[in-house]
Formats: structure tokens, sequence, C-alpha cells
């Protein structure tokens, strides 16, 4: 689990001649192909965004054909933006979002992509903790959940038994991608800890884990496991004709995201936090050794005494997202649709007459009968007000999480925010504001592929630990301070937050589903 210094075969002088980093990041949708110097300094970035598709209620899948093609347009449009040769690049490293499911037959083609926003085993999960919880949660530190990994095998291996008998491997988002670039079907100890396959704190795969999803006939689909900061393999001369890359660069584990965000905004030491505000809420603390406390989500290693406590859910920025997509774009505002919707929120002063708004789209944690929905409203509200309660919403339930942490023992005296909403004028001040501790902001902006690249760095030498690779390579931008004020206002409306969301369970708990109305 230590850090390779150097993969056998790399030569210092060519570790000294290759300039670049390249770091990927795989999300959900949007995948990045971001080119750093050893400084940590972005030469160039290049973004595709892919499609999701809903072939039922609750599946949320992805053509990985498409995840391939949009990894191959996004290295080779980084390179070209950089102008760069490919041989100045020393090692590629890929972060990408966890859980869901990743497939491949026994041939290497790709058989389901199911991503983290799917619900479709929540009934399975809630049987499996039912049955199994206490006892799992013994072992790998989280309980079963909707899009966990095992969860979404288990529910392969019941309801589409034809997919689990042709599927050889299981794969995670970042580690396709790794597999299409090297030919290697390995995974890296963040990802497989962070989805719940791993005995911790040993970071390594467990027969009794295995059974208790019921899934021991499932030991050989999992690959072979590795350091994040060790090398996978090589780019093979296929994925260099395919991406532009120079055959033989090398290419590491790579990150669970939330891990590689982390190190790319600034944080790895033990008691350092780390807000993600993206697609799901994230709220991570550092530690040499994992929590264990049942009301945290998850828990995930990287590394020798290299741990971070992890709460978690689908609830943050992907609301903006939602947001600006069904109601912005669609009215055919400007081309900064998330600008304007800062400068709405900007022209609203708080009060504590504001509407709320619940962020769980998606759902929630706390129960997959969670809805989002916006309350208080009256006729002297405008678009500003909406705005406001959905970034407050937001931020309530990343506070909520961190309640969660704080409980359980962990504690921490500033954050460093990262993810889109770290881009807001407002979100990190809010943020610092509700929370009552300085928030810092890193200066560069993907900081998930920032991170991967310095675990690229530090595979083949050129730091000699993250803390170095850190200390050369993230900056910070900004530090935001809160305001003792708005925090009291915040600490009101917080508590109001938490009594909507009980006195809407009993609407959540009666809606009933019905068949459409021909």
């Amino acid at each position: 689990m230590a850090l390779m210094a150097k993969r056998p075969g790399i030569s210092t002088t060519v570790a000294e001649i290759r300039t670049y980093v390249l770091g990927l990041d795989a999300g959900n949708t949007v995948i990045k192909a971001v080119l750093f110097d050893q400084n940590g300094q972005q030469i160039a970035v290049h973004a595709l965004d892919g499609q999701s598709s809903t072939p039922e209620p609750g599946h949320v899948e992805r053509d990985l054909n498409e995840l391939w093609s949009n990894a191959r347009e996004a290295i080779s449009g980084c390179m070209a933006k950089a102008r760069v040769q490919a041989d100045q690049i020393a090692a590629v490293g890929c972060a990408g979002h966890g859980n869901g499911l990743y497939l491949l037959d026994r041939d290497g083609a790709p058989l389901v992509g199911i991503q983290s926003l799917d619900t479709r085993a929540s009934d399975l999960a809630a049987e499996l903790g039912a049955a199994h919880g206490d006892r799992l949660h013994e072992i790998c530190l989280q309980k079963p959940w909707p899009s966990q990994t095992p969860t979404l095998l288990a529910w392969i291996k019941r309801y589409r038994p034809e997919v689990f008998e042709r599927a050889q491997t299981v794969l995670l988002c970042k580690d396709f991608i790794t597999y299409k670039l090297t030919g290697e079907r390995v995974s890296d100890l963040s990802d497989m800890s962070g989805c719940g396959l791993t005995r911790m704190p040993e970071c390594r795969y467990d027969d009794t884990l295995l059974n208790l999803y019921g899934l021991s006939d499932a030991r050989e689909m999992l690959p072979r496991l590795i350091d994040p900061a060790e090398v996978a393999g090589v780019i093979t001369p296929a994925a260099a004709a395919a991406t532009g890359l120079a055959p033989g660069t090398p290419v590491i584990g790579g990150y669970f995201d939330v891990v590689s965000s982390a190190l790319g905004s600034g944080v790895v030491g033990a008691g350092e936090a780390s807000i993600i505000v993206g697609t799901w809420s994230i709220n991570q603390v550092f530690s040499s050794l994992p929590v264990v406390d049942p009301s945290v989500f998850m828990a995930s290693g990287f590394g020798q005494g290299r741990f971070v406590n992890i709460e978690a859910s689908a609830t943050s920025a992907a609301n903006l997202e939602w947001y600006v997509r069904e109601l912005v774009e669609r009215g055919g505002h400007p081309d900064d649709p998330f600008g304007y919707c800062n400068a709405r929120v900007g022209e609203v002063r708080p009060a504590m007459d504001d509407p709320f708004s619940h962020p769980f789209l998606y759902g929630s944690g706390q129960g997959a009968q969670f809805r989002a929905g916006f309350y208080g409203l009256a006729g002297w509200h405008g678009e500003g007000h909406l705005l406001r309660a959905l970034f407050e919403g937001v931020m309530f339930e990343h506070r909520r999480h961190i309640g969660v942490l704080q409980d359980a023992g962990v504690s921490f005296d500033r954050a460093v925010l990262s993810g889109g909403g770290a881009r807001s004028p407002h979100w990190p001040q809010m943020f610092s504001d509700c929370l009552g501790v300085p928030i810092t902001v890193a200066e560069a902006q993907e900081t998930g592929a920032l991170g991967a690249a310095i675990g690229a760095a530090c595979a083949i030498g050129q730091v000699a630990s993250y803390e170095e690779g850190i200390a050369r390579m993230t900056r910070v931008r900004q530090t935001f301070e809160p305001d003792s004020e708005k925090f009291t206002h915040y600490a009101n409306r917080y508590e109001t937050y938490l009594d909507l969301i009980d006195t809407m369970q009993s609407f959540w708990s009666r809606r009933v589903v019905g068949k459409d109305v021909p």
C-alpha cells in the first residue's frame, strides 16, 4: 500500500525529460482531460458531456462505448490545445465517480454501465441491510445502499441472471478507462474500499463479505487490487493510436474521485476536511485509522495509514444542474446559465421569511421515498428567492452530513471547498457562515484531475510523497471567514429545515406510484 517510487523500466532520465502529467476526471456525466506541469499549473483542459439513459424508473445507465469515445476525444483534444508532444507526458492518472457498476464480459466487451445515481436496488438494499447490515458494517464499514457496487451486482444476479452469467470483471468508472488505455483489468484501494468490497482497515478482498452480499460466486470477477499511486500498466499501441498518447506511458491505478478531489484541493493530512459541492454532497475528514461508527456512511482507504471518513448523498449541486437544464436553458437564457443563477442569488438579501428547499431530486440516504420541493413561497418571492433557497437547501444537507461525522467523534476547525459549487461567488461564504469555520477554495478548478496527476507524479518519482506533491502542485485561491450574525441566521433556519423534513415524512411515505393515466 506504499507509494511506488518509480515503475521498473522508467529511468530517472526519462522521468526528468517528460515534463507533464495528465489527469483524467470521469464523473457521472462529464469527462475531463487536464494537462499539468510539474508544479501543478494547468496547461490545457478538454471536457465532453456524456449521455445517461433511464430505461426504467430508477435506472440510470450509460453507454460505455460512448464513455471511451469521449475519453479518447478529451485526451486528444487536451493535447492539441496544449501543443505538447506525446513523449513529453510522463504519466497518466484517472479519477472517477465511485460505486455504480461497470461489467465486462470474457472478451473485455462492456455488458452494462450503471451510474451512482441509480436507485433500482432500493428494495434489495433494504433486504440486505435487514438481514446482514450490522455484520457487513463490521467488515467493510458500510451498510448496503441502492447505488453501492456489490448491491447492484447482487441485483444483476437476481434480476438479470443472463448478464451475471456473461460477466467476468467488475470495474468502477475510472477502471474502465484504465482498462481501455492499458488492457489491464485492475482497480484501486480507494474505489474498492469506497464501494464496500474490502475488509477494513486492511483494504483487501474478503470471502465472508462476499458471502453476506450473496456473491460468493463473484470472487473471480473482482479485478486485481493495487495502490492508487501504483502503476497499473502502460499505454498500449491501440490506445496510443486512439488518443495520441505515447505507447509505454505509465498509467496509475487512479482514485475514487472524492479522494482525488480532496488531494487536488490540498487536503491529505489526518484531521483535514474536504467538502465537495458536486453531483454528490461529499463531506470527508482524513484520518490515520477509519472511524468505526454505523451512523457514518463510509470510509475509504488510499494508502498505509491513509483513510477518509465520508458522509455523502446525491443531494448537492446536481439540484442546480437540474434547475439550469429544466428552467434556465429552456427559457433561452444566456451563454452562462450558472452565472445567471448566481446573479439572481446575489440580488436577494437573506431573511427568515425566505422559502425553503429540500435537495432530494435523486432521493436521500435517509430514505428512498424522499423527494425535493420548495416550501413557504409567497407572492412577493421571485426567482432569486427560489435559487437562494436551493443554494441553502444544498448547504443544509451538507451540514447535516457533517453533523453525523461530528457526532461520531470526527472534528475539524477549517475545511477546503471544491467541486463545481466552489466556483460560485456565494456558496463558499454561505458554507463558512453556516458551519462557523473558515472555508478555503483552491486555486485549481479541476481538483479531481489534479489529484490524479499528483498520484501519477508520486508513482514515477517526480515527488516523494502526497505531502510533497500537494505542497508543490496546489495553491489557495481565497479564504472565507464566518460571519457570526449569519451563523445565527442559518442555525435558526437549519432547525426549521430539519423540522420540515420530519413534517414531510408522512406525505412522502403515502405517495403511491401507480400506472400512468392512459
